[in-house]
């Protein structure tokens, strides 16, 4: 007696789709989101200073701006007069004590070295000048 396999042909679409891998997909996020939420939370706290009532019309004072520079090591420039550091250290404190307010522009040549500038802050920040600007190069030939 021989026996026969027969399969029965199926023809029809699958009515479910398989949502194994949407699940595990959703859990996966649901927890990296766990774990990256506190991480997000954390603040660094910051207090930023009010503005005080004045009683004036309103109208700045006309700010003063002077020049200082970086030249190389050791030199510096106060306008666009050159200065070693123990002239600039005495112009410095000569105009905290004029008691003006002063913009110091500070620049420095493309050679100078990134210390040098630091050195030259430094300066100033002993000087106990507090309003810097750091001028950058505008265009370039």
């Amino acid at each position: 007696m021989a026996r026969t396999f027969r399969r029965n042909p199926r023809l029809g679409a699958l009515a479910e789709p398989n949502v194994t891998p949407l699940i595990d997909l959703a859990f996966s996020l649901l927890i990296i989101f766990m774990i990256t939420t506190p991480l997000l939370e954390q603040t660094i706290p910051l207090e930023l200073p009010r503005e005080e009532e004045r009683e004036d019309d309103g109208v700045q004072p006309e700010m003063r701006y002077q020049a200082v520079g970086v030249e190389g090591p050791g030199m510096y420039l106060y306008g666009e007069e050159r200065v070693d550091e123990e002239e600039m250290r005495a112009r410095l404190r000569q105009l905290r004590e004029s008691g003006e307010e002063v913009v110091l522009n500070v620049r420095a040549a493309g050679t100078a070295n990134y210390q040098e500038v630091v050195d030259l802050l430094n300066l100033i920040k002993a000087s106990e000048l507090t309003r810097i600007s750091l001028d950058t190069q505008v265009g370039v030939d």
